[in-house]
């Protein structure tokens, strides 16, 4: 299942959100001479500007300044609950757009939409809010769609890990069910008298040639999207083939000797899940090796 607007793409890549500039001016000498410059703000700024966005600056005021400790406690309770209610409105209505008006679907549960609120009340992040939007427009199109455990995960990604998880995406291939997810990684043939000692009985493809280094797999599985692990079939006989679906384009692999394996990493089933999120955004350099990298062992066929 993807998710996207009803009259319009259905798909949705994590891009970067556009940072509204911080940047301020500032007096430096330079030999003796003072120029202004653009520069980010130091971290006692940064510091003193997020302790009053979030009222734990009191005990910096001056004593004849500073409202009762109640109070204060009271006024950031207060601002942090409004803080949330926005959050969630954000995300509703972020949400809408991708939801149909005609299609009829079954009742949503209503204590995953609780459990929901609960884990996205403190989503601030724009890019974060549409990736929560889609979620719940996905949950409440198709019940089932994201399991609570999927939305824990998700909660503690950041947005850098969030865009590591687009970059599996674009290498990852699914089965005819859609739910399975793989990075091919590799292929082989089971050694034999006539093939041990042949260089082309094993293929591997460099991941991070295409974006993806190992560095970021072991990321990926540390926040339990992938396993970090590499399975591989079982012997495939000549002739045989395998149909998948690369982003959205179905290819079939077809075995060419006999005893032939594939290699590669497989998604968890929370990372299939959340990769429901994330659009077709294929890398055709990454098709292309695994091409050339399997001739003799393995022919594609688009």
């Amino acid at each position: 299942m993807k998710i996207g607007k009803a009259s319009a793409t259905t798909s949705v890549k994590v891009t970067p959100v556009k940072a509204k500039s911080q940047a301020t001016t500032t007096e430096s000498v330079d030999a003796g001479t003072k120029t202004k410059h653009s520069a980010s703000p130091s971290s006692h700024m940064q510091l003193l500007t997020l302790a009053k966005q979030f009222v734990v600056d009191g005990a910096l005021l001056s004593p004849d300044k500073q409202a009762p400790l109640e109070e204060r406690m009271r006024k950031r309770e207060r601002l942090l609950q409004l803080r949330k209610q926005q959050n969630l409105e954000n995300i509703i209505q972020k949400a809408i757009p991708y939801c149909s008006s005609n299609e009829v679907t079954d009742r949503a549960d209503q204590d995953w939409f609780n459990s929901f609120t609960a884990l996205a009340e403190d989503i601030s992040n724009n890019t974060m809010q549409e990736l929560w939007a889609k979620i719940l427009a996905g949950e409440i199109a198709a019940p089932g769609s994201f399991s609570l455990k999927s939305l824990s995960a998700f909660r503690n990604l950041s947005i850098s890990e969030a865009k590591l998880l687009s970059k599996a995406c674009a290498l990852a291939v699914r089965d005819h069910s859609y739910r399975n997810m793989r990075i091919i990684s590799g292929a082989s043939q089971t050694p034999g008298l006539f093939n041990f000692f042949s260089k082309s009985r094993e293929q591997h493809i460099n991941l991070s040639q295409f974006g993806l280094a190992y560095s970021e797999l072991l990321t990926l599985a540390d926040n339990h999207l992938i396993f970090i692990q590499e399975t591989e079939t079982s012997p495939i006989s000549k002739g045989e083939s395998i149909s998948l679906n690369y982003n959205g384009s179905p290819f079939t692999i077809v075995a060419d000797k006999n005893n032939c394996l594939l290699r590669f990493y497989k998604f968890t089933p929370v990372g299939s899940e959340l990769a429901q999120l994330i659009g077709d955004n294929a890398n055709q350099k990454y098709f292309n090796s695994i091409k050339q990298a399997f001739s003799g062992l393995f022919s594609i066929k688009d």
